[in-house]
């Protein structure tokens, strides 16, 4: 008789305690033990919330090289039927070997559930057959679990849930998450003693009232904001370090609907525009993807959205400064172009409806899109099609973590009919759809691969570029792991090629996320081991550093509504010289509106308590030397990034904080 020493580990999550019976077997390459019923001195206390146990199972002869265990459980008399959540399961074997089994699942009901070793296996690597079974019966139940959806025709697919509750266990939030969550939501008004005010339809009196309500919740950047957001170079600051970074691109040549001549203006340090634009100090942002979308219907007011072209200079002194705004995109007599030097409220007005039509295309194309839509078809691919011991589930299932239910809410309380994006926002309603579609034919794969897509919006040396210099060094480290860790399972071209599992998983992305189109550049397979590296660093970049990037900051430059108007209720004007102070406040969102879209990003910006920083993993999935020693070189370069992005935010008027990786979380949850 031999005896294997089992040592299982349940989570510390709220309720992941079970009274049930458990049972295991062990499962190895000579043979396989009795069902055995885990008992010992600590009795029910055994699968307690954090608790080690320690149990005995016993086998007339050595099972060999484990394989895989089976665990299920069954209530005890008159004790109800409960959910437990085991993070892993030790095996000592009689001949002195470990085996490690990570679960990271809940266990309800009495089913039997198959979990494998620890060490990760591709497809052409599992040669026993019951590891096959048990690689082909998982994917199977994952199929049925994680199904395809069509949310809107034209954009990427979504996973099918009903509600919250019927999404798996595992990937929903925690009780801890959960609470804050709703917590956050419900209070978002309150917290910013707004209440009075969420259903006053009326305009704003005067900016001093803003600035009264603003005040109940405010952040450092945020009250930066307010005191700066008149200062022209503070307004080209955001296109480059704000929350909104992605639309800035160097000009070449002037878009022919944009007739700006050198003798229109006159460039600080003298030169004439065409000159600059040679020296590559002239930049531009063109919201084309705006141009003709029905505009919302708030309070009863038709509202305004733009589809502005703009450029901007780098001075002398390397500030980046506006220099001419057109509203539209087509050129006409009542369609002005707008400089710095025309009349203060002029000015002011054309670079409101800058904001504004920035604000729709960030939270649409730059946060919806790119990074939430896009990390859910990952999540929901991977699922599908790569079992629990692939080495590209392990690297890339902490980068899941509460996707599918984030963005299950806010297609439920964002975007949908009575959605708070929908009744608020100037782009809600029809014009969302439109402006998605729009925005997915224009992702290519170099646009979501961050050292491709600097080059090709040639902002290599533009200066004080703090997302730019953070996000590159970030992408690298990122990639360093990557290509370490599946450069350690995959040794040659062939065996990416051979690889079904691993293929089926972009090519599910291709279709699903990408809707077949071939002009984006998304791989529709993987050929070589590099091609696999870039693109599962561009995705755990996605997930983490692009997510923040474009998410943590949209309190600090949203907060004050001036800045970051969510709509706007009045058209431009069409001849110069008709704006002032009154008439900009009538163009301003009514009351509620403003409040509305205060709290929503309130709500947005806010960190859990149970936030996981990029980094950091809670679950244990790998278990060999190699992995685990890359993971340990990764974490220490992420902090030797964050200490030297503290240091260098001492030093600046509004520091950079969102590629830290002390605060960019390991996935898109918030």
């Amino acid at each position: 008789m031999v005896k294997y020493e089992v040592i299982v580990t349940t989570a510390t999550l709220a309720q992941a305690t079970t009274t049930n019976n458990v049972f295991i077997k062990l499962v190895g390459t000579d043979g396989e033990s009795k069902r055995t019923w885990l008992t010992s001195f600590k009795g029910s206390a055994a699968f307690y919330l954090g608790a080690e146990s320690t149990f005995s199972v016993c086998c007339p002869t050595s099972l060999g090289k484990l394989v895989l265990i089976e665990v299920d459980k069954k209530p005890l008399p008159l004790f109800p039927e409960d959910a437990w959540f085991p993070c892993k399961v030790k095996v000592k074997s009689p001949e002195g070997d470990v085996y490690n089994f990570p679960i990271y699942r809940w266990i309800a009901g009495s089913e039997v559930h198959l979990f494998r070793e620890g060490t990760a296996l591709r497809i052409f690597d599992d040669n026993h057959h019951l590891g096959k079974y048990s690689r082909e019966k998982e994917l199977r139940l994952r199929e049925q679990l994680y199904s395809w959806c069509v949310y809107k025709e034209g954009l990427p697919h979504c996973m099918k849930a009903d509600n919250p509750l019927s999404l798996p266990a595992e990937v929903r939030f925690s009780f801890t998450k959960t609470t804050e969550f709703v917590y956050t939501a419900s209070t978002g008004l309150t917290e910013l003693k707004l209440k009075g005010l969420s259903c006053s339809k009326k305009n704003w009196s005067n900016i001093d009232a803003v600035r009264k309500v603003f005040c109940t919740k405010k952040t450092d950047i945020s009250e930066y904001v307010r005191q700066h957001w008149r200062d022209d170079a503070f307004f080209g600051y955001q296109y480059l370090n704000g929350v909104h970074p992605m639309m800035i691109q160097r000009c070449a040549a002037l878009p022919e609907n944009f007739p700006v001549t050198d003798d229109m203006m006159f460039l600080r340090g003298g030169s004439s525009l065409t000159e600059e634009m040679q020296r590559g100090n002239i930049f531009l942002c063109d919201y084309k993807h705006l141009d003709g979308v029905k505009p919302n219907v708030i309070n009863g007011k038709k509202q305004y959205l733009m589809s502005p072209l703009m450029l901007l200079h780098k001075t002398p002194d390397d500030k980046l400064m506006p220099i001419a705004i057109q509203l539209k995109q087509t050129p006409a007599d009542d369609n002005p172009i707008f400089f710095p030097d025309d009349s203060e409220y002029d000015w002011l007005i054309a670079r409101i409806f800058v904001r504004s039509a920035d604000f729709n295309e960030h939270q649409l194309n730059a946060h919806l899109l790119r990074t939430h839509l896009l990390a859910e078809v990952f999540a929901v691919s991977l699922l599908r099609n790569v079992p629990m011991v692939h080495p590209l589930y392990k690297l890339l299932i902490p980068h899941t973590r509460y996707t599918l239910q984030i963005n299950y809410l806010a297609r439920l309380v964002l975007i949908s009919e009575k959605g708070v994006f929908t009744e608020f926002a100037a782009s809600g309603g029809e014009g969302m759809i439109t402006i998605l579609k729009r925005a997915l034919t224009s992702v290519t794969y170099s646009s979501l691969c961050m050292p491709d897509d600097i080059a090709e919006r040639g902002l290599e040396a533009v200066p004080n570029f703090y997302y730019r210099d953070d996000g590159l060094k970030l992408w690298d480290i990122i990639h360093r792991l990557v290509k370490g860790v599946l450069g350690h399972y995959y040794k040659t071209d062939a065996e990416v090629c051979q690889d079904s599992e691993l293929q089926k998983w972009i090519q599910d992305i291709f279709e699903h996320g990408f809707l077949s189109q071939e002009r984006t550049g998304i791989p529709q397979q993987f050929s070589t081991v590099a091609e696999m590296v870039k693109f599962v660093t561009m995705v755990i970049f996605t997930c983490s550093g692009q997510h923040s990037a474009v998410n943590s900051g949209q309190y600090d430059y949203g907060g004050w509504m001036p800045n970051t108007p969510i709509s706007l209720q009045r058209p431009p004007p069409t001849t110069k010289g008709t704006t002032s102070e009154a008439t900009m406040l009538q163009t301003l969102p009514d009351i509620n509106t403003t409040v509305q879209g205060m709290s929503t990003m309130w709500l947005l910006s806010k960190q859990s308590t149970d936030f996981v920083r990029l980094g950091q993993y809670p679950e244990e999935h790998f278990f060999e030397e190699v992995p685990n020693k890359l993971i340990q070189d990764f974490q220490g370069e992420l902090e030797v990034l964050s200490t030297v992005i503290k240091t260098r935010n001492k030093s600046l008027e509004v520091p950079y904080t969102y590629m830290d990786p002390a605060l960019v979380e390991n996935s898109v949850a918030i």
